[in-house]
């Protein structure tokens, strides 16, 4: 008999996982606007003000595994989502770009905490033998915000909203995130011994193969969900960008449907690849719009969606399973590490996708860039099936 997955807790952690990415994303694709219209930010400049924060994360998440691992976690990850949730008020009185990238870089290393948090605290609550299944449902929360985040920004902002309100509903979204967070009963962390001090407390070694190819994929990522926005009213794309978000929550959704419980059954690295195939197909399209819409500005916009759609389906579906690949290649008492691992690489990769993306678009088009994180992600496919695969196969506890 299957042991129950669907707890007051885990609903809870799942609620503030949301609201957090929720609150998060809304702002996303919106910043680049904002920087350009009330600071004056060239698109080089807005690169580098949206990577301080990912530079930031990722620069604390090693230790925040160390110390969720050493230490009682659910202090330590209200603490942080605190912090997180404070610096969306910060962002209101941010009255120089100076200020606001110190905003930033403070958000960066606390979303740097609160993550690595709370995906060790689903996995110490529900059970392991549906820990696929479970850790499905918990990425489902973070990419359905991915999408459904940047799509209501944009609508907010088309609509003729002001920053105020859109950064106000932001905090607001992370104040009952908190609340949710609060209410989670975790179970008792008896007193870790503490290790001398080494790398591999604070980065899972066997995990590095798997992490960088996890970064490669997540580079071109960063450049669509940043600046999709701005690139398809460059091309001269007729549809609300917000919808694109859409369809990448619909093809995001779709991919639950059967990635968590094949990834239960062993399939991890055959979950991935298939995420991976289809996701490698998505900057080629995206970069190919820039030519579509001067030939059928009509078949210009479906393929837009279509893109959008097979995003969704393409991460979505290896989400999750990267995130039980890291685990399983980890001890239990390494849980905090393999996720500060795990998430580490992928900030890493979106920070390099968002640099890349405004240098590149500054210097030749979003095309361009494009172009190039198709180029990376053919890579990623290849070094995850020639190295990553069985490197993983000889080294997995579970």
């Amino acid at each position: 008999m299957k042991e129950r997955l669907v707890t007051r807790d885990y609903c809870l952690i799942l609620a503030a996982n949301f609201l957090l990415f929720f609150g998060f994303w809304l702002l996303m694709p919106v910043l680049p606007f904002y920087l350009s219209e009330v600071f004056g930010a060239g698109k080089a400049t807005i690169g580098i003000v949206l990577s301080c924060y990912t530079v930031a994360a990722l620069c604390v998440r090693p230790f925040s595994g160390y110390l969720l691992d050493t230490f009682a976690r659910k202090p330590l990850y209200l603490l942080a989502y605190f912090v997180f949730t404070a610096m969306f008020a910060g962002y209101l009185v941010a009255g120089t770009l100076t200020m606001f990238i110190l905003f930033r870089v403070i958000h960066g290393v606390s979303f740097g905490m609160v993550t690595v948090g709370g995906n060790t605290i689903v996995i110490d609550i529900m059970p392991s033998a549906r820990r696929g299944e479970g850790l499905g449902y918990y990425g489902l929360t973070n990419n359905v915000a991915m999408a459904v985040g940047p799509m209501a920004g944009l609508f907010m902002h088309d609509g003729g909203m002001s920053y105020i309100v859109i950064f106000c509903c932001s905090l607001g979204s992370c104040l009952l995130g908190f609340l949710s967070a609060s209410l989670v009963r975790t179970p008792y962390k008896p007193p870790v011994k503490r290790t001398p001090i080494s790398l591999d407390r604070f980065i899972l070694i066997k995990g590095l193969p798997a992490g960088l190819s996890l970064l490669m994929l997540s580079i071109p990522y960063g450049m669509t969900t940043n600046y999709v926005a701005m690139y398809a009213r460059q091309i001269g794309i007729n549809a609300s960008n917000g919808l694109f978000f859409t369809f990448m929550a619909v093809g995001i959704a779709v991919s639950r449907l059967f990635s968590g419980r094949q990834v239960d059954k062993g399939h991890v690295t055959g979950v991935i690849m298939t995420g991976i195939s289809v996701a490698v197909v998505c900057p080629f399209l995206l970069s190919s719009l820039a030519w579509l819409v001067t030939w059928n500005s009509g078949l210009c916009v479906y393929a837009f969606f279509f893109t959008a759609l097979l995003i969704g389906l393409g991460y979505g579906t290896m989400f999750p399973a990267y995130n039980s690949l890291f685990v399983n290649l980890a001890p239990n008492s390494q849980r905090g590490t393999a996720n500060s691992t795990y998430l580490t690489t992928w900030d890493v990769g979106i920070g390099i996708g968002m640099l890349a993306g405004g240098y590149i678009a500054q210097v030749f088009s979003f095309s361009s860039a494009y172009l190039f994180g198709a180029v990376v992600a053919v890579g990623a496919a290849l070094y995850f099936h020639l190295k990553v695969t069985p490197h993983y196969r000889r080294n997995k506890l579970r």
